[in-house]
Order: C-alpha cells, then structure tokens, then sequence
C-alpha cells in the first residue's frame, strides 16, 4: 500500500479523483489520464483507484472503453446517479438505434444552421483522423468524436445534453460482439462517404441534406447490424 493511502478509505479515494478531474478543467468527451497515471499522481493503489473508477461511472460521470480508456460525461447524464444503470437494463440495442435515428438527424440540420468555421475545422480534422485511422479501435473513437463535434456544432447546449446522454446509454447497452475481419476500416468503408456528404452538407448551409445524409449514415449503421430498424 502507498505510504500516504494509509488512513484513505473508499470514500476518500473517490472524493480526491472527483477533485482531481475538478480541478484538471477536464470538458465532457475529454480522456482521462491512463491508470498508471492516475495511480501516481493521486497516489492510490490499482485496486482502490479501480473502486473508485467504478463508483463514478456507476453514477454516470465517466465513461469506459476497453482499448480506447476513460472520458468524462455530460453533467446531465453525471447528474443522475443510476439512471444510467436503469436505463441501459431496459433498452435493446434496436431501441437505441431507433433513439439515434430520431435525435442525431434532427442534431444535423442544426448544426448545418450553426456550425462555425472552427467547428467546421475541427470536424474536419476528426473525419480525417477516422481515415487514417490504424484499427478498429480508434476508428470507433474518432466516429464517437466526430459524432459529438456535429452535437456541439449545434451551439444549442440542451442538443449537446441530449446528445450526450443518449450516447451515455449507447455506451452502456450490451451490444453483441462485432467480429471483424480485417485489422482497420477497408478505404472503401461505407461510413467515410457518409461522414462526407454530412460534413458536405453542413459546410454548404444545407440543413435539409444534413439532416437527410445523417438518416442515411445511421440507416447503414443500422442495416449492418440489425438488417431493419
């Protein structure tokens, strides 16, 4: 045991992580610092440290990915302590499709009305990094992020919320496994075209196709997965 977790119980060790991200200015979708980090500069154990991560996210206030790490959630979704839980008992995976397929084109059209130049950048440089993306993994990161960079485009902070909490319970759904059969996206991958023709049409001032170009990427999320939604 570290010298000066001594006299720290549970409790504690969650109180200085909150405190820790408090102070760190960490933003919603932002990573956390690695475990081994983490574990020398709060100076815990892996085990306490690994308690306390769990408590945070059973209250919603993190996320975890296995292979891509740790990332702070929306105040909305930390905001209830066991919804997410609830929740992601109760939905299927269709639901949560049919959920994004409601919400995420709608989030389209108004980014398409309100995205600025830098946002417009920013989404760009993520698309370009799904691309060159050197596996599944990180694939999938830079498409979760891409995804929320349209929702804060939107610069209607209730659209982010809303966002973000639904993404929290896609997060959390049991989803079957995907078996991949190569290491990395194919240059062919539907999706790059998609994400394409979304960022097009938001960078054209077109909320008509963004909204439509997003149904449309969803749809072959979807279709990939489930056949019909």
């Amino acid at each position: 045991m570290l010298m000066n977790e001594v006299s720290m119980d549970a409790d504690d060790v969650v109180a200085k992580l909150r405190s820790f991200i408090e102070d760190g200015g960490y933003k919603p979708g932002d990573r956390l610092d690695s475990e081994r980090e983490l574990i020398v500069r709060l100076g815990v154990t892996r085990a306490r440290l690994r308690k306390a991560l769990d408590t945070l996210e059973h209250e919603g206030a993190i996320w975890r990915h296995v292979g891509k790490g740790t990332f702070i959630a929306s105040p909305v979704v930390a905001s209830g302590p066991g919804n997410l839980a609830i929740l992601s008992k109760q939905v299927t995976p269709v639901q949560l499709m049919r959920a994004r397929l409601a919400l995420e084109p709608a989030i389209a059209r108004e980014a398409a009305l309100h995205a600025s130049e830098e946002a417009m950048r920013r989404m760009k440089e993520c698309r370009d990094r799904a691309v060159e993306a050197p596996d599944w993994d990180e694939y999938e990161a830079q498409d979760d992020n891409l995804h929320r960079l349209i929702a804060e485009s939107t610069e209607n902070v209730l659209l982010l919320s809303l966002f973000d909490h639904l993404n929290a319970v896609r997060r959390a759904v049991a989803w079957n496994t995907v078996v991949r059969s190569s290491e990395r996206p194919a240059r062919t991958h539907s999706s790059f075209a998609e994400h394409d023709a979304i960022l097009g049409a938001i960078e054209a001032r077109d909320p008509t196709a963004a909204q439509a170009a997003m149904r449309t990427h969803l749809g072959s999320v979807a279709a990939r997965l489930f056949g019909e939604v």
